[in-house]
């Protein structure tokens, strides 16, 4: 029985790695065709008197089998939740809820924000799920050639809280740098699939807060801690450290701390 979980485990590893090497995903319909193909091999091989080296190499085989549909099945789904390509760069109407709490910085703000529905003009349209924003307290780019692009500062948002506001999305992209930090890989992670900065621009509409819906309370507790600690303590950086190490806000460390930090 452990020689069988082994091999099992080392299918299971090897099924996965190979289907996140390829380049193109395969239709849904072959993925869930390995699913059967995987459970007919399983069945000799923890059901029969056959030598052990066969039953190892037929679980082996089945369990690769099944974690490569799997996990092709994952990425076809979460693929077809991606942002369409007409809407790329469109001003977008979109309603929906905090949902986690913003980090801050120098520039503004960068939050996730849940989509609960969206429109291009007087028409709907289907977005992904969540989002990535980012609300800056100045012009888009660091400069504004019009007052269309001059922005509103930052609200203050709470975890939480359902707004209106208007944004220009991006599917997520990341460096290609080698050995840094691979930012699409992390929002692939967090189940992002657009960015977007928020449009405030002073001739638009401005965002609206509609309410507080009650929804992600832990989030809007761990919020509400970190803006007491900053009230309470006066020092940025010694401030930035406690609510790291209370709430897990590392973005609260100042760059400079976060890098004595990882060199210690």
């Amino acid at each position: 029985m452990a020689r069988l979980m082994s091999s099992a485990l080392l299918g299971r590893i090897m099924g996965s790695a190979l289907q996140l090497q390829q380049a193109v995903l395969w239709p849904q319909a072959s993925y869930f065709g390995l699913l059967p193909l995987a459970s007919a091999l399983w069945v000799p091989a923890w059901f029969t008197m056959s030598p052990i080296h066969w039953r190892r190499a037929l679980t082996a085989i089945s369990l690769a089998l099944l974690a490569f549909g799997a996990v092709g099945l994952r990425a076809s789904a979460f693929l077809a939740d991606a942002l369409e390509p007409g809407l790329k760069g469109q001003d977008l109407s979109v309603t929906g809820v905090v949902a986690a709490m913003p980090q801050r910085n120098e520039a503004g703000r960068r939050f996730r924000f849940d989509v609960e529905a969206a429109q291009l003009a007087d028409r709907t349209v289907r977005l992904p799920a969540s989002l990535y924003l980012g609300w800056y307290a100045d012009a888009w780019g660091g400069r504004a050639d019009s007052d269309d692009e001059l922005q509103r500062s930052p609200a203050a948002l709470v975890a939480g809280e359902r707004w209106r506001m208007t944004v220009r999305l991006n599917a997520p992209h990341g460096g290609i740098n080698p050995f840094g930090f691979d930012y699409e890989l992390w929002l692939w992670e967090q189940g992002l699939q657009a960015t977007s900065y928020e449009r405030t621009g002073v001739r638009g509409p401005a965002p609206l807060r509609l309410a507080q819906t009650g929804s992600h309370p832990v989030e809007r507790s761990r919020q509400a801690v970190r803006e007491r600690i900053d009230e309470r303590v006066a020092q940025r950086q010694v401030a930035g450290l406690i609510a790291a190490l209370v709430v897990g806000d590392q973005n609260a460390i100042d760059g400079r701390r976060k890098k004595c930090s990882s060199l210690s």
